[in-house]
Formats: structure tokens, C-alpha cells, sequence
């Protein structure tokens, strides 16, 4: 009935309420998630130690070097592992084994539930060849529209086409379809032991439970953020949110990116997906976010394959960037801020270790 009703999958809480007041709603019990999430993670680390978690139930692992340990090939060892979890913690997962992570994500997504599938580099080029272009993690229906309607209706239509066409046409978006439509993916798999963040928090001189107030907020703490990351010529992939009650509870909540970034723009956005989750009401006291999986920066903004607003978007911060450098920060203002006056007791700058993102509530 709720699906029927339009509910759907990561809608904030109030607008899935307008939309099915008869819904019946079900408290997550959030501690046993965290519980067999550090069940299934103890296991992963005994397969390697090279684990990146993306959020609370998956993960890249890196098996490179691992024969000899395991005395396995990685497929062996996954489908061992795979069975042990089903039975020691008593649920099921999917599988993807491939030699990148783009690859992996894509083998992972292809059978489950309880799935195992491998893209080997032999047949990278044939299995991807007659695959939609939207399989290719970030792009959505505006720019598959236009790419369509430009005569790319596959990946194979990409794989054949000249790269420097596709980067004419696309700027690097086109660069980065053309190296992920022939399987290339340099990423590699980032531990968290190494990982830090770098994140901005604000606390109320009085409690705020308006989703319009706190995502006026949000923006402030993503633009210092942002300000950091630059200054530090760093990118992060994983964004958190931080939410304290008025009665002191802590909410944190996480969001991978497929692709790094310092952007005000997509912390900003990314952070306020988050937020609508949670903004049901509840009168918080302190928000804050937050970016781990740090690298440093390559000089290009991590806008490809996304739709071609978010590119402009990215122009147009860089500018405003040019300008708060040559005439102070408050030479350009965001409109939502433009009037904008924050009650708030402080804007604290962190750079902290990560939080652990398997288990705040």
C-alpha cells in the first residue's frame, strides 16, 4: 500500500507520512544492525586487512596477495566467506569480484540477493559493451537523455567512440565516461585506519526543529567545510551529518560518494538527503557534517557523469571562489544565506579523527 501509495526507498519520514497516513511505522533497532555489521567486519578483516567501508553493511576489500594465507584463489576464499556469514551471523550478502572497484560495484549489484558474480579482465570489454549507459555509477535521467539523444546508447557506443569527441562534447564528465566505459578504474581500496576528517559543527543558543532552519545551517557548516577541504587541497568520499537532540542524543548519519569532492555544493546537497531523514519534528540543539576517506585533490572538480547542471554548479562555486579570494568571503553570498542570521553559540572548526559510522544513533 505505501509503495502504491508513492513511498519510496531513503524519502524523508514526514513526506512518507503525508503521502500514507495509514502507513504502519517500525523502529529500526539500529543496535543490532551495528552488531552484526562489526560481526560481518571482523570477518572481512580476517580475509585482509585492506577493508573500506562504505556504509554500515558494504565494503570494498582488496584480496590482492592473499593467495598464499587463504592457500585459495579470491573467489574461493569469497565463496567461503560468504557461506561462513550465512551461518555463523545468520544472514545472506552479495558477492562482486573484479580487478576495480568500479567493476566490483557492478558485478556485486547483478544477482542478488544473495548473489556471487565475477567480471574478469578478459571479458571486461564484452560484458560492459552492450550494458545501458546508466549503469555506469552517477549518471542520471537528465544526462542519459542527453546522451542518448546524442546517439550514446550503450557503453559500447562509448567504448568506440573517440575519447577526445566524448571530452569535446562533456568536458571531463566525457574523459571519465570514456576511461569507465573500457573498465578503467584507478581507485584503490583507502583502510580507515588511515583515514581522517575534516568537519564543521554549529550548536544552537536555542533548540531547531524546522527542516528550512536546520538546512540553513547545514549550508553554513558545508561552505566552512568546503573552505577547509580547499585550503587543505583535500577531497573526501564519504559525507556525515551530526545531529544532537535537545535531550542530548546523538545522530550521526553517512553517505558515500562515488566520487570525491570538496564541493560546497555537493556536501551541501548530500548532507540535506541525510537531514530530510531525519528532520520529523525532533528539536536538535547542534548539526554538524563531516568528510572522511580523504585524498588529495587532482585539480579537476568530481563532477563527471552527473547531470550537467551539477557542472555548472561547480563553475559557478569556483568563481565565487575567485572572487571571496580577491575580496573577502562576504563579497559573494549564497541567497539562502543572504539574509540569514544564525543564532547559534558557535561554529567550532574540527579536524578529527573519523567517527565511527557503523553505529551512532
Amino acid at each position: 500500500i505505501a509503495r502504491q501509495s508513492g513511498v519510496r526507498s531513503a524519502m524523508p519520514m514526514f513526506k512518507a507520512r503525508e503521502l500514507c497516513p495509514d502507513a504502519v511505522i517500525i523502529k529500526p533497532n539500529m543496535a543490532k544492525y551495528v552488531e552484526v555489521s562489526r560481526a560481518i567486519r571482523t570477518h572481512m578483516e580476517a580475509l585482509t586487512p585492506l577493508v573500506e567501508p562504505l556504509s554500515i553493511d558494504e565494503a570494498f576489500l582488496d584480496l590482492t596477495g592473499t593467495e598464499r594465507v587463504h592457500k585459495a584463489p579470491p573467489a574461493l576464499s569469497l565463496a567461503r566467506f560468504a557461506r561462513k556469514i550465512e551461518q555463523e551471523v545468520g544472514v545472506t550478502i552479495s558477492v562482486g569480484l573484479s580487478h576495480n572497484k568500479f567493476l566490483a560495484k557492478v558485478a556485486s549489484d547483478l544477482d542478488k540477493p544473495r548473489g556471487f558474480a565475477v567480471i574478469g579482465k578478459a571479458e571486461t570489454l564484452g560484458f560492459l559493451e552492450p550494458k545501458p549507459i546508466n549503469l555506469i555509477f552517477g549518471v542520471g535521467k537528465v544526462f542519459y537523455e542527453r546522451l542518448k539523444q546524442d546517439g550514446y546508447h550503450t557503453i559500447g557506443d562509448l567504448q568506440r567512440e573517440d575519447p577526445t569527441r566524448l571530452m569535446r562534447l562533456y568536458g571531463e564528465s566525457g574523459a571519465r565516461l570514456a576511461r569507465l566505459a573500457q573498465g578503467q578504474d584507478a581507485r584503490r581500496v583507502s583502510i580507515d585506519g588511515d583515514m581522517k576528517t575534516v568537519s564543521s559543527e554549529t550548536t544552537f543558543n536555542n533548540d531547531i526543529s524546522s527542516l528550512d532552519a536546520l538546512s540553513t545551517e547545514l549550508l553554513k557548516c558545508s561552505e566552512r567545510l568546503s573552505e577547509r577541504l580547499k585550503a587543505k587541497n583535500l577531497v573526501g568520499d564519504t559525507v556525515t551529518v551530526k545531529l544532537k537532540t535537545a535531550g542530548f542524543k546523538l545522530r550521526t548519519r553517512a553517505r558515500h560518494l562515488m566520487m570525491p569532492t570538496q564541493l560546497a555544493n555537493v556536501l551541501y546537497e548530500t548532507g540535506l538527503s541525510l537531514l530530510q531523514r531525519e528532520a520529523d519534528g525532533t528539536a536538535f540543539r547542534l548539526i554538524g557534517i563531516g568528510v572522511s576517506g580523504l585524498e588529495t585533490a587532482d585539480g579537476t572538480d568530481p563532477t563527471d557523469l552527473l547531470e550537467p547542471q551539477v557542472a555548472r554548479k561547480a563553475a559557478a562555486e569556483r568563481a565565487m571562489d575567485r572572487v571571496r579570494s580577491r575580496f573577502g568571503r562576504t563579497a559573494v553570498v549564497r541567497g539562502k544565506l543572504y539574509t540569514s542570521r544564525p543564532d547559534v553559540t558557535s561554529a567550532p572548526a574540527s579536524e578529527e579523527e573519523a567517527e565511527d559510522l557503523e553505529g551512532k544513533t
